[in-house]
């Protein structure tokens, strides 16, 4: 009689762990503009790094209601696994050692692959590179702020539109030794006014990809189903129309939003 088959151990997925794992705070990252807390989250014999937000260390906003910045974390992590991209590391809603907040996978950035983002004293961007405008750089001298022609970034500038993306500075871009291109920290999301505010302009007035057109037209059908109710969760009803509406409004024209001309376009410092 041969021996049973062993059954290896499940693996725990980064939601799970996240959402299940023991969360114990080991600092405060101090940059940042809400209380944000650098942690590790241990479940099932597995850890891992993660950032805590909570919802108590908010700060007020004029433009969006108190308390909510965290949901809109989760949010743009919904949509973004909907696209299939992966571009936003997990993220979960859960209760922690302040309370209710956001916990997100921590994401170890590759300084050898960080060249995204540049100042250049020049008129016209170099092959390999986007324009996104003119800075100030002291003086009174402007220098040319480009960044990359990278079909990561370009995917990105694609989330960033459906999710109405208030705050996309450089140092929300983390890429990593494996290649991938993670963003993080998008509190000021899916508001229902037009506040797209980014350095990824790069591609203003461009057709879609077509891998993008397949994309929206995925989120679309799934803002119809199971997305849209797990969003319904997390924004208010009359955000989740609009970001129906922004999605239809990319499939329809077909091309990457153009700035507005109605709010910032560009965050500034850029980083």
């Amino acid at each position: 009689m041969s021996a049973p088959e062993r059954i290896p151990p499940r693996s725990v997925t980064p939601a799970e762990l996240l959402v299940h794992g023991e969360l114990k705070v080991r600092g405060r990252i101090r940059d940042a503009s809400n209380a944000a807390l650098f942690c590790t989250v241990a479940h099932d014999g597995e850890e891992a790094s993660c950032v805590y937000k909570p919802v108590a260390g908010e700060r007020p906003l004029w433009d969006f209601p108190d308390g909510t910045l965290a949901q809109r974390e989760v949010a743009a992590y919904e949509v973004a696994a909907a696209t299939g991209w992966d571009l936003v590391p997990p993220t979960v809603l859960r209760d922690g050692p302040y309370g209710e907040g956001m916990c997100q996978l921590w994401i170890d950035i590759d300084p050898e692959n960080a060249d995204l983002l540049a100042l250049v004293d020049a008129e016209e961007p170099e092959p390999g590179w986007k324009a996104i405008g003119f800075a100030e750089v002291g003086e009174g001298k402007t220098a040319l702020l480009v960044h990359a022609d990278d079909e990561r970034l370009r995917r990105l500038a694609v989330l960033d539109a459906v999710i109405n993306n208030a705050d996309r500075k450089g140092g929300h871009l983390l890429p990593t030794a494996d290649g991938r291109l993670y963003g993080i920290d998008h509190g000021v999301t899916f508001n229902v006014d037009n506040k797209l505010r980014t350095l990824l302009w790069g591609w203003a007035g461009e057709p879609l990809t077509s891998e993008a057109v397949e994309a929206l037209k995925g989120l679309r059908e799934a803002l119809g189903g199971t997305l849209g109710a797990r969003l319904a969760e997390l924004i208010t009803a009359a955000e989740l129309d609009a970001t129906r509406a922004r999605v239809d409004a990319l499939l329809t024209t077909g091309k990457h939003p153009e700035p507005s001309g109605e709010w910032p376009a560009i965050p500034w410092p850029p980083v």
